[in-house]
């Protein structure tokens, strides 16, 4: 709508002429003159042309806006009337033509003509726009605020009927009336600029109106009415009158357009909040103006005679104090017209007073305290925090990012909520104000994304709900918060939380989501599952990786108790850095060993580029790897300036300190001094010189001394001679030599891609290089064993009625080194997953015969939800039932069994946090109260642990093949390997009767944790902060823990939500080839002597020189530095124990061991029985064997507890069921007769074995799935 400005009237240069109130006695030095009829004058003076007279002339200014008004409506009703009546007429007459055509049908067609001429005549002028049409919708467009010059025109208006409004406030001191010269005034020159500004945009307005009486009507139009005219009048008049010029007042009701077209209000409480302002200061200063008008003239009909002087803010405090029935009697209006009105104005005044006042406050009150913008910092980095913001998993979360074991971080954390904290959280935001700021907002809203800076900041981290009841539901929000983030910014870096693992294939279809870029989903029951199950494989392995990847402060225990060992490891956790280039060119092994010894690093795992420059992750890659420039290195250290030791070091100037400490930063050229440096520069600059690829090129094959001119003129080396040069290529090439023959080297053609973080380089068993091997490849194409991807074991999927067991036959089939899993759910349960728990057992690193049988003891309900996940993985088993029954337990004997594992899917249904985990607690209580006969107890150890590579297992002096025999057998529940996976925290007080731990204690520092018997997903929350200062930590983890998933996997599952078997090829065989987590047995085996007070550094060097094992950790008796009778079975987690560290006999030390090629050749020795009852436990088989002189030192004792244990396990043969129905003997016939390795064949491979390092390929003669 058209805004118009009041004619405000300015005063003049004669301010000498004014007067008083006209009630009082005139001055009689003044030019005033009054009449004999008593009649109100008017100031007057000589040189302003007014009336002698005095006379008042208001009713000629009142006159011009009322014959506008009325004049202007009585033309409008005319038009209307007329047309109307034309419109009637015409109506007539086409329905007397239509009634001719039907009564003279022989005349149709002139009537047709006839009709048809005069529609036509109508319809021309609706085809073609007309002129008034063109002007009606220029003037629409002209006064629209949907165009720029319309925002500005409306703009504009507003403006000068607020600087009108201002010039009323001015002139509002004057008389009510008096005599202007326009001439000399130059406010009443500006007040009638403005106001024919305002009556052409009133004309603009006129032609764009649709309906012309209601335009008439409008307020913004009776506002022009009675201050536009007035202002001509004015000027022919010369005189001036107040009158009704406060109307401009009522502008302000459009404030709050104006404002939205500027686009400085968005949100709607922001508007109703300038709404209501607007309305009630418009009404006030209205109805201010009228009372002034009024009382400062006098009632019309006695003469003017009662009128007082009162000033224009006299009469806004008057209407303030009425509004609010305050009503002082200060002030108060005499006049008549006053006092009506301000009965009338009490009504209404009253009513707005009481409804918007509170509103206002309301609104003013409830703005939002944390409403602002963030303002970016110049060279500091801010990251977006969103989703569950609570203050639990704030103070989690804030707890482990801004931990002092990190380098300083200079990164400000803005977190975004649509719900403001609460006190508690309120509290400590301002506890870290410095680096933490939070605003109220969602990010499904791109203001809100726009306020935080989302487009600037280096990352956005979404926190899930872990004890929501619908895990689905919570998935879908921070997926749509994924999708809303990546909409308003591509190129943001997000990493999110997800609950379900399925849900995580949904990801992929956001165009913009690219884990190559940093985008990570950190899938909680995907890292859960793979927790437990490698804890399976090596009990007390989720806790340890737990720690690794959270930042715990050093606690210092003087006592020697089992807590002090614990806590040293607590203080450990994994970094990355850059490795020193005085470490180019050597192996694996022997940069771990040199970081572990004179650096106090643990080195577990490089980033290694191929030839392709695709970057993996190597996890103890073994000799073959050598380091190159660059690379980038996994550590397990204190804090983060320890790791720099490793970027630091310098052979040169660090080579005789033997206080780490003291290794920084020297300022000698490491590159020059590097021997292996100097070898890959000569490389290079002749390869340069050649044109050549670095493969192909031959300068190298000839003497070092022609190509030192070359050296130097790609790289001049002034510290460094030409000779020396030689001299220290030569020595390199000494120290060492190549691990293939020149015609291996061919023949491979470099490094082979793996899907996998296993090596990208040479495989170390390529079915190709080993002569006669073609029978073994064409039998791997007949058999689909492993998935397309060879990460893991399958088979056809199979129904689940044939895995079903009864409680008898489950008895009978004496399952032994299983893994029982108790799961609590039924149909309405979320699903928890239990694929990312089988996944890791089925990891095809491992051997068919080493593979734990797995039985789901639970509902059947609920596990045929599950099982459209599980049928394709071998030696799964299912037992209906429930896990608190124990004789559901005693049929799969548990006793017997490696691990239990005890889940639930109903924990997020109930709201009382204390009872959440009641059937875990349950159910692991009961298993720990139960009793069992020692009959059989001697096949299964609790102490157990796999026996290291050197023991020949087809030697009956080589006894135990997978350790040795515990002290005592399984006979109470309360020696039961279990794990127990719990929602609340607190709760873990309730799983251990003998422990005395507190309630408040935090979960990492309990003794069920610390044991590795416990565990909470909560401990996952500080991924999130490690994912974001190093994305690589989560690669890392999620290869340690899920078997070797990897992007294309999840790819394929997100297409198929299932496994797709695959033929075996020297591809997909190549993909078994990596290293796994264990536990090694110091009681026996090669490492016995170590075993008895020896050094945890002198074990961890002899492992890896001769083994290629990596130890990393302990796994001890809780009771081990006590002399007890009876020690207590209970063991805790060492991580990365201080060389110095002393051993026991009984410890189990955690290690990486590497790939065993040869534990497959020798079943056949052994029978198939003894292999799937006993030999799937968690041990490995051999790689090398060890001279037999080695294991002289053995007690009889323990030879004949072992010769009992081989005994009883050949008694067993074949007594199991085939309750497993993909067991190799019934699921595959084969048409191929496997023999054993003929003699050739085998001095072939033993003549490989001596020209290079590689092992000897996988021999797929067992018959395995």
């Amino acid at each position: 709508m058209l805004a118009e400005a009041d004619g405000t009237v300015p005063h003049g240069s004669d301010s000498s002429m004014r007067t008083s109130n006209i009630n009082n006695n005139i001055n009689p030095d003044s030019s005033i003159v009054i009449s004999k009829m008593e009649d109100v004058v008017i100031p007057f003076s000589s040189d302003v042309p007014c009336d002698n007279n005095g006379q008042r002339m208001w009713w000629a200014f009142l006159a011009s806006s009322m014959v506008t008004f009325f004049g202007g409506l009585f033309i409008i009703l005319l038009w209307r009337t007329l047309k109307y009546m034309w419109t009637v007429c015409c109506h007539c007459n086409i329905k007397n033509k239509e009634a001719q055509k039907v009564n003279n049908p022989a005349n149709n067609q002139p009537a047709d003509r006839a009709l048809k001429g005069p529609d036509e005549k109508e319809e021309a002028p609706a085809s073609e726009v007309g002129w008034m049409t063109s002007v009606k919708d220029w003037a629409g467009v002209m006064i629209s605020a949907q165009t720029l010059t319309g925002r500005v025109l409306v703009v504009l208006v507003f403006a000068l009927s607020i600087g009108a409004l201002g010039i009323y406030f001015i002139d509002s001191s004057d008389p009510i009336e008096s005599c202007q010269n326009f001439y000399k005034d130059f406010t009443l020159q500006i007040d009638m600029a403005f106001n024919v500004f305002f009556l052409l945009y009133f004309g603009l307005r006129f032609i764009a109106a649709n309906d012309k009486l209601w335009f008439w009507l409008e307020v913004n139009s009776v506002v022009d009415f009675f201050t536009v005219p007035p202002v001509f009048v004015s000027v022919y008049l010369n005189r001036s009158w107040l009158g009704l010029r406060f109307l401009r007042a009522l502008r302000l009701i459009q404030f709050s357009e104006i404002l939205q077209f500027l686009n400085i209000l968005k949100t709607s409480n922001s508007i109703k909040l300038v709404n209501l302002c607007s309305i009630f200061i418009s009404t006030w200063l209205t109805a201010a103006g009228f009372i002034h008008l009024v009382e400062n003239s006098g009632d019309p009909w006695e003469n003017f005679q009662n009128s007082q002087s009162l000033s224009y803010w006299e009469c806004v405090y008057l209407l303030m104090v009425t509004m609010s029935t305050v009503g002082y009697g200060d002030v108060y209006a005499k006049t008549t017209l006053g006092r009506l009105f301000m009965v009338f104005f009490i009504l209404g005044g009253l009513a707005m007073f009481a409804s918007y006042v509170p509103e206002i406050i309301e609104l003013i009150g409830n703005r939002k305290k944390y409403g602002g913008s963030y303002s970016a910092v110049n060279g500091r980095k801010h990251i977006v925090v969103c989703g569950h913001i609570t203050l639990e998993s704030v103070s989690n979360f804030l707890k482990d990012f801004l931990h002092k074991d990190r380098d300083d971080v200079n990164v400000e954390i803005v977190f975004l909520h649509n719900i403001s904290p609460n006190l508690e959280l309120e509290a400590l935001f301002k506890r870290h104000f410095t680096q933490v700021e939070f605003y109220q907002g969602s990010v499904l809203n791109p203001h809100d994304l726009a306020r935080v800076k989302i487009e600037s900041a280096d990352a956005c981290l979404i926190l899930a709900n872990k004890y929501c009841a619908d895990p689905d539901a919570e998935d879908a929000s921070n997926i749509m918060r994924v999708i809303s983030i990546k909409n308003y910014h591509p190129k943001i870096r997000i990493i999110t939380q997800m609950l379900q693992y399925h849900n995580k294939a949904h990801l992929l279809n956001i165009p913009s989501w690219n884990w190559k870029e940093g985008d990570d989903a950190i899938c909680l029951a995907e890292l859960k599952a793979g927790f437990i199950a490698q804890s399976c494989l090596a009990q007390g392995l989720s806790t340890m990786l737990a720690n690794l990847f959270s930042m715990r402060s050093f606690i210092e225990i003087e006592e020697d108790t089992w807590q002090k060992y614990y806590l040293e490891g607590v203080a450990n956790e994994m970094y990355t850095e850059y490795l020193s280039s005085a470490f180019v060119g050597l192996s694996f092994p022997t940069v771990c060993e040199l970081c572990y010894v004179k650096l106090k690093l643990l080195l577990i795992a490089i980033e290694y580029k191929s030839e392709q420059r695709e970057s993996s992750i190597l996890i103890n890659p073994g000799n073959h790897v050598k380091m190159q420039e660059g690379t980038l290195g996994f550590f397990i250290a204190s804090d983060a300036k320890e790791v720099k030791r490793a970027f630091f070091y310098c052979k040169a100037c660090h080579d005789d300190i033997t206080d780490p400490k003291r290794i920084k930063k020297c300022g000698c050229k490491r590159l020059i001094y590097s021997k292996m440096s100097v070898y890959k520069r000569m490389k290079l600059a002749c390869c340069f010189d050649c044109g050549r690829s670095e493969q192909d090129c031959s300068c190298m094959s000839g003497s070092v001394h022609s190509n030192m001119d070359t050296l130097q003129r790609a790289y001049p080396l002034s510290s460094v001679s030409v000779h020396d040069c030689a001299t220290t290529l030569r020595a390199f090439e000494d120290e060492h030599p190549s691990t293939l023959s020149p015609k291996k080297k061919q023949r491979n053609g470099g490094m082979r891609n793996s899907p996998n973080c296993s090596p990208k380089m040479m495989s170390r068993h390529d079915p190709l290089l080993i002569p006669g091997n073609e029978q073994i490849e064409n039998m791997d194409m007949n058999v689909k064993r492993y998935d397309s991807t060879g990460m893991f074991h399958w088979c056809p999927s199979k129904d689940i009625e044939k895995v079903i067991l009864t409680r008898s036959e489950a008895s009978m089939t004496v399952l032994s080194g299983h893994v029982v899993v108790c799961i609590f759910g039924d149909v309405t349960s979320a699903l928890v997953g239990l694929r990312n728990l089988v996944m890791p057992l089925r990891a095809s690193n491992f051997h068919y015969h080493e593979l734990k049988p797995i039985v789901f003891v639970g509902s059947l309900d609920y596990l045929r939800r599950e099982w459209e996940t599980l049928h394709n993985f071998p030696k799964v088993s299912i037992l209906p039932g429930t896990p608190l029954s124990r004789a559901d337990l005693r049929a799969v004997n548990i006793n017997l069994c490696d691990m239990c594992v005890i889940l639930s899917a109903n924990q997020n249904n109930i709201e009382d946090a204390s009872l959440q985990d009641k059937e875990c607690i349950l159910a692991s209580l009961n298993i720990k109260s139960m009793q069992f006969d020692d009959s059989i107890g001697v096949l299964q150890a609790n102490s157990q642990g796999f026996t290291p590579p050197g023991m020949d297992r087809s030697s009956p002096d080589s006894s135990p093949v997978h350790g040795f025999v515990r002290q005592a057998s399984v006979t109470t529940g309360s020696n039961i390997p279990i794990i127990t996976e719990l929602v609340n925290d607190s709760n873990v007080q309730f799983l251990d009767q003998d422990d005395d731990d507190d309630p408040d204690t935090e979960l990492y520092l309990t003794q069920p944790f610390a044991c590795g018997t416990a565990f909470a997903v909560s401990v996952l929350d500080s991924l999130m902060s490690a994912t974001y200062f190093n994305d690589n930590i989560l690669t890392l983890i999620r290869t340690l823990v899920t078997g070797g998933a990897t992007p294309e996997l999840e790819a394929l599952l997100a297409e198929e939500n299932a496994l797709r078997g695959g033929y075996s090829t020297p591809q997909t065989l190549a993909n078994r080839d990596r290293c796994r987590v264990a536990q090694l047995a110091l009681y026996d085996g090669p490492f016995a002597d170590l075993g008895d007070g020896g050094c945890y550094g002198d074990l961890f060097c002899k492992a890896l020189k001769t083994y290629n094992m990596l130890c990393f950790g302990i796994y001890r008796l809780r009771d081990a530095h006590i002399s007890t009778p009876t020690q207590c079975t209970k063991r805790y987690v060492i991580t990365n124990p201080p060389y110095e560290f002393e051993l026991v006999p009984t410890d189990l030390i955690f290690c990486l061991m590497q790939f065993d090629h040869n534990a497959g050749q020798s079943r056949t020795s052994l029978s198939h029985s003894s292999h799937s009852s006993h030999s799937s436990s968690k041990k490995s088989s051999s790689v090398h064997s060890i001279p037999p002189s080695n294991r002289q030192n053995r007690s009889s004792k323990t030879r004949e507890a072992r010769d009992k244990q081989n005994a009883t396990r050949m008694n067993r043969m074949g007594q199991e069921k085939k309750w497993f129905t993909d067991e190799p003997e019934n699921a595959y016939p084969r048409n191929i007769q496997i023999k054993p390795m003929s003699t050739h064949m085998a001095n072939q491979v033993n003549q490989y074995k001596s020209t290079s390092s590689l092992i000897p390929p996988i021999r797929e003669v067992e018959d395995e799935c």
